[in-house]
């Protein structure tokens, strides 16, 4: 990486009395593309975007944005960025646009005509004169985004930007949130959901009861946990054969068929080991591990779901 990475963690720790929220987390988010925190309740998620955005201080460890210790002042490192974390706040007795002009005012991003370009972005034009108690949540999770937008940043921190959508805002938000990764923008994407993350994010980082699990491309963390799905003529045997193969990370087996967790390029070997042991391989295919298995493979927990607290 030759350029500093635009957020830099070291050893960060967030304590709430006697409850660990964040746990020594040492994170690297590189500059461009759409960077997914992915983790169930009580991970540490909103708390990690939290005290990067200075809402919460922690407890100990360091945080560098853009190269530059956040201790030597958040005024000019937060310009460059944008966020939504947890449910937006807005006036509820304001229209949609009347809020984003406000805030626009007070905060002195962007010109007066980026207001409607933005509702436009995020699907709001039709109810841009509506009052903000009027949306659904959906919609306040759009206007939120807009208001993230402003100024357009270098940097924009989203923390489960389609809470509450149906599956229409889902998708539309997704597409918006993977346009905004593109042109050297940075993205930071907190989620629950495997799947958002797995269509939509470059790289992530899981999360667990506040500790890093794993860090890297969705595709370099999948392509680790190599899995070759496969049934043959003695299953008892095989799982013996597989047993003594160094190679072989681990075994199971799942309607009917064996997963032999090892790279599908030794598949060959795997075949002719079995061979050579008296048993017959009847079907072999690789599997597509998804990010869903890969969560429940490094963490143990059940899938994520639900909001988080902290």
């Amino acid at each position: 990486m030759t350029n500093p990475p635009v957020i830099e963690t070291q050893a960060l720790t967030k304590w709430y009395g006697r409850v660990l929220a964040v746990d020594g987390l040492s994170l690297q988010v590189p500059a461009g593309g759409v960077f997914g925190l992915l983790g169930p309740n009580g991970s540490g998620k909103s708390t990690t975007m939290s005290m990067l955005l200075g809402l919460v201080k922690p407890t100990s460890g360091t945080m560098r944005l853009f190269g530059r210790d956040v201790r030597d002042g958040y005024q000019q490192v937060l310009r460059r960025v944008g966020a939504i974390v947890e449910t937006p706040a807005f006036y509820p007795y304001l229209s949609g646009r009347a809020n984003l002009r406000y805030f626009q005012g007070i905060s002195r991003r962007g010109s007066p005509a980026e207001v409607d370009r933005l509702l436009e972005l995020v699907g709001l034009t039709g109810r841009a004169q509506s009052k903000f108690s009027t949306y659904s949540l959906g919609m306040k999770q759009r206007l939120g985004i807009a208001y993230a937008l402003l100024g357009d940043p270098e940097m924009v921190l989203l923390d489960e930007p389609t809470n509450g959508m149906d599956p229409a805002g889902m998708a539309e938000v997704r597409d918006l949130v993977r346009q905004l990764g593109t042109g050297g923008r940075t993205v930071l994407l907190s989620s629950h959901l495997l799947h958002e993350v797995e269509l939509v994010c470059d790289r992530v980082a899981i999360l667990s009861r506040g500790r890093l699990i794993a860090q890297g491309s969705v595709r370099e963390l999948l392509e680790r946990r190599g899995v070759v799905r496969f049934k043959a003529t003695d299953h008892p045997k095989a799982r013996e054969v597989m047993s003594a193969i160094p190679w072989i990370s681990g075994v199971a087996e799942e309607d009917g068929y064996l997963l032999a967790q090892a790279p599908p390029e030794r598949s060959w070997e795997l075949t002719a080991a079995l061979a050579q042991a008296g048993v017959y391989v009847c079907e072999m295919a690789p599997l597509q591990l998804s990010l869903e298995r890969y969560f429940l493979e490094v963490t143990g927990d059940d899938t994520p779901s639900g909001e988080e607290t902290q």
